[in-house]
């Protein structure tokens, strides 16, 4: 099957909320309406993927270390499917962004995961799924394709 991959190109998303970012012009940005979203949390839907990054924000008061290890456990939940997990630490300190991106290989329902962090005052966690059943062969060129969104994304975020 041959996938068409469109141009990068980038928008801003700056809708009030206590953060900012870039993101392809070929996604949507929606806020979550599940039941259990809270303010400020959003999806970032890649229609022709049909895939999305969940996004969850999250104000700190000196519960960072609790937020930090909840993610690492939701990440590390899918070890059972992944053959790996590598870590790529993110540190920005002129942007007060410091934080993690999981790659997560293998047929895990999630293939990149991370969380963003100012320590103090801000939280941001977001995941990739598909709605598919993972087949890590045949999504492998889309997550390196959404990858490269996502290193956009955070090197374009900033705290509001």
């Amino acid at each position: 099957m041959k996938i068409e991959y469109p141009e990068k190109k980038y928008v801003r998303f700056d809708a009030g909320a206590p953060f900012s970012f870039s993101y392809p012009e070929y996604a949507k940005v929606i806020p979550d309406s599940s039941i259990n979203a809270e303010p400020w949390w959003y999806n970032i839907i890649f229609p022709s993927f049909d895939g999305t990054i969940y996004l969850s924000y999250k104000e700190v008061n000196e519960n960072v270390n609790i937020f930090i290890e909840d993610s690492r456990n939701l990440v590390y939940k899918h070890t059972i499917m992944a053959e790996s997990i590598d870590e790529s630490l993110i540190y920005i300190p002129e942007k007060k962004i410091f934080g993690i991106i999981y790659d997560l290989k293998g047929n895990t329902a999630s293939s990149l995961q991370f969380f963003l962090t100012d320590s103090s005052q801000h939280f941001m966690r977001g995941s990739l799924y598909f709605n598919s059943t993972p087949e890590k062969d045949s999504l492998a060129p889309i997550v390196s394709f959404i990858r490269l969104d996502l290193e956009e994304f955070i090197h374009s975020f900033q705290w509001n």
